[in-house]
């Protein structure tokens, strides 16, 4: 027997939709998600922002209702990226607070030794880690060099900055890093 293209793709089609239907899958139109987003934006606010993670600068649109964060898109005005968001912009959703049931709220801490995580405040961690640096900066400060020179530097600690720091941060940033003495400085973006 021999059969047209035209034939074989009709039968193709016809058989994949009966297979599809008996399989459970509903091939009548449904009411899209996006239609019900729209309605709850309404009353939202709207907030522009950038992206937080590569250093490309997407433009983001934060809709905001009761405190929480309901939504969030590429900003179709913004230059960069035009409404555009790669994979990781794209899911920026589930790091706001409350959208993520994984996501952690709470400073957790391990001592050293321990095997259980403790939950601290934030207050606590921000003075034990102020210690630890003054401590490591202490005991690995140079004034002079073998030859004589004022170096004024730590080798014991390092930083490896964000890509998530607009030009602003960053400057303020390397600015507290060379008041500190550091000299392995580097930033950290990705694309």
């Amino acid at each position: 027997m021999l059969v047209t293209r035209r034939e074989f793709m009709k039968t193709s089609a016809v058989t994949a939709g009966v297979a599809v239907a008996g399989m459970g899958f509903a091939l009548a139109p449904v009411r899209a998600h996006a239609v019900e987003l729209r309605k709850n934006l309404e009353e939202a606010t709207r907030t522009t922002t950038i992206c937080p993670y590569c250093a490309v600068g997407c433009g983001l649109v934060v809709d905001s209702s009761g405190g929480k964060v309901i939504n969030i898109e590429g900003d179709s005005e913004h230059p960069i990226n035009e409404g555009t968001l790669c994979s990781k912009g794209s899911s920026l959703f589930q790091m706001a607070g409350g959208n993520n049931a994984n996501r952690l709220t709470k400073v957790r801490y391990r001592a050293a030794g321990a095997s259980e995580w403790t939950e601290i405040s934030w207050g606590d961690a921000l003075a034990q880690i102020a210690a630890k640096i003054k401590a490591t900066r202490d005991a690995t400060f140079t004034e002079t060099n073998d030859a004589g020179r004022t170096v004024n530097r730590t080798l014991g600690i390092g930083s490896l900055g964000s890509a998530a720091l607009d030009n602003e941060e960053c400057w303020l940033y390397q600015k507290f890093l060379r008041a500190l003495g550091l000299v392995y400085i580097e930033h950290q973006a990705r694309n």
